[in-house]
């Protein structure tokens, strides 16, 4: 047997890190994951002390993880004052820690387990639209019009990129940072008040609970930037980005076994709703990198070592200066995200009453999956780190109470793929074998980079052109076509057989906006 050579070393009280070193031999052993059950199974870790992985997939999904992920999930798992690690059906190599997992730590906090676009998230918004209404390709590309007309797409692009974004000045772009969903900073964006109640998180305080927290960093950011640098992020409010962002028009199907509980969440058999992805766009990227930065040069000044030698797994025992620096920055980010996409959703329900006058819409849900909350974990109040992971809180947790979601659960939103659909899900029971988590979506089966060598263009496009799937794009980004994800049916197939979540109602795409960089401005 081959010795596996650890560097072993205390880092503060009660904590400890692992660097490891493996062999060919080793990573294969390592590799190995057990199954516990059709979609479910362990991933050993070399410290027999500590509790294993938790896998949620079936056998072809947990023969999908490629060997990165594994690896970046023993370092995330071993890495000090983490208690829990969870890698989800969709988990593929991240930043630091895998993307599609949970981590769980009472005493520290991780940048990397969060990500460097904080608080990325869906939102669905769901319109009293028959679905036949849009069955024309000429009504759909009015609608995309419309929207290109309000929404920039594309990196580093804002606000002043088009003609009808409705702009946020200074003064109310710190308020949304500082203040989150407040009834004054609805009002300010013409977003209805009510829509905060539909989100996951209306608000985010700083690392004492206070929005005076939040006020005194964003200060030192305005000493330390300048008002224009930050100004600049602000104006991306209202925006999808690049990469894997985007705004989808769907038809909606309900299951028919699950009607009750999608009239609760406001679901319409066979009406259009529309699914949003995106972040905390330049504004959440400058604090996270800000934050990586930081971190690596107090590990590097300390000499404390990295966990698994990977610097994107830098971290902060709570109630240090970093710590509090780092939750009062990702406050400010999930705030922006927050209002980020309200604001999206404001305007996609102004871009559809443009084409049909008259048309009624509403916030289904909004939730996060790069953030970490506090949560109760194994009777212990926990900083629940989700890379790329959906809450899922089932009816009746105690987090629920007194709230509109408190007898059905909440709604998770899961993207798919154009071609394959998207999903709405309810959590179940079982949901607290992964710390109250599911997938954020498919999950990449093929890197960017691969996905540009191998796919074909022509055949990217046929295949959204059979489906009669419009988008602005004149050629779909490859690195985002369909065949770049996981198998979406066998994704949700673990989540289903794992008895985490069960399918509310299901959605099929009539037309996708993407990064506008690629497009044609919605012409044909």
């Amino acid at each position: 047997m081959v010795i596996l050579l650890k560097i072993y070393a205390q880092l503060d009280e009660g904590a400890s890190s692992y660097i490891l070193f493996y062999t060919s031999q080793e990573r294969k052993i390592m590799n190995n994951i057990i199954a516990t059950s059709e979609a479910s199974g362990i991933l050993p870790v070399p410290d027999s002390t500590v509790k294993p992985i938790t896998v949620i997939g079936t056998e072809a999904i947990r023969n999908s993880f490629d060997e990165k992920c594994l690896i970046q999930a023993i370092n995330s798992r071993l890495a000090p004052g983490v208690t829990e690690l969870v890698l989800n059906p969709d988990a593929h190599a991240g930043y630091g820690a895998p993307v599609g997992c949970v981590m769980v730590s009472p005493t520290h906090i991780y940048p990397g387990p969060v990500g460097v676009d904080i608080k990325c998230s869906m939102s669905l918004l769901q319109m009293d639209l028959p679905e036949a209404e849009l069955k024309s390709r000429e009504i759909r590309r009015a609608v995309i019009n419309a929207l290109l007309e309000r929404l920039p797409t594309g990196a580093g692009k804002g606000q002043r990129s088009v003609k009808r974004s409705r702009h946020v000045d200074y003064v109310n772009g710190r308020r949304v940072v500082t203040e989150g969903a407040s009834p004054a900073v609805c009002d300010a964006l013409g977003i209805p008040r009510h829509w905060p109640l539909a989100c996951e998180d209306a608000a985010h305080l700083g690392h004492d609970q206070t929005q005076d927290a939040l006020q005194v960093r964003f200060d030192l950011h305005e000493r330390e930037r300048g008002a224009e640098f930050l100004h600049s992020k602000l104006q991306q409010l209202g925006s999808y980005g690049g990469g894997n962002h985007f705004g989808e028009a769907n038809v909606v199907h309900v299951e028919k076994s699950e009607a009750p509980i999608a009239d609760a969440f406001g679901l319409a058999d066979g009406k259009i709703a529309f699914l949003s992805h995106c972040g905390s766009r330049g504004f959440g990227y400058f604090l996270a990198q800000q934050q990586f930065r930081t971190l690596q040069e107090r590990f590097a000044t300390w000499g404390i070592p990295l966990p698994g030698g990977d610097k994107e797994l830098v971290y902060a025992p709570l109630g240090t200066v970093e710590a509090d620096n780092y939750l009062d920055d990702l406050a400010l980010g999930c705030n922006f995200a927050t209002l980020n996409h309200l604001l999206i959703n404001a305007l996609v329900l102004e871009a559809f009453q443009q084409v049909f006058p008259g048309v009624k819409g509403d916030l289904v849900y909004f939730i996060s999956h790069n953030i970490a909350r506090q949560e109760v974990v194994g009777n212990k109040l926990s900083w629940v780190h989700r890379k790329g992971a959906t809450r899922a809180f089932p009816a009746g947790h105690y987090a629920l109470k007194g709230g509109r979601y408190e007898t059905t659960g909440h709604p998770i939103l899961l993207p798919g793929n154009p071609a394959a659909g998207s999903a709405i899900m309810v959590a179940n029971e079982g949901a607290a074998v992964s710390c109250y988590s599911v997938n954020h979506g498919a999950g990449r089966a093929m890197s960017r980079s691969r996905a540009t060598r191998e796919l074909v263009q022509k055949e990217v496009d046929a295949q959204l052109e059979r489906g009669d799937i419009l988008s602005n794009c004149r050629t779909y980004p490859i690195d985002e076509a369909p065949a770049a994800y996981k198998d979406f049916k066998e994704v949700l197939a673990s989540v289903e057989k794992a008895g985490l979540a069960r399918p509310v109602a299901m959605l099929s795409a009539r037309f996708v906006m993407k990064d506008g960089d690629q497009g044609n401005g919605g012409a044909a």
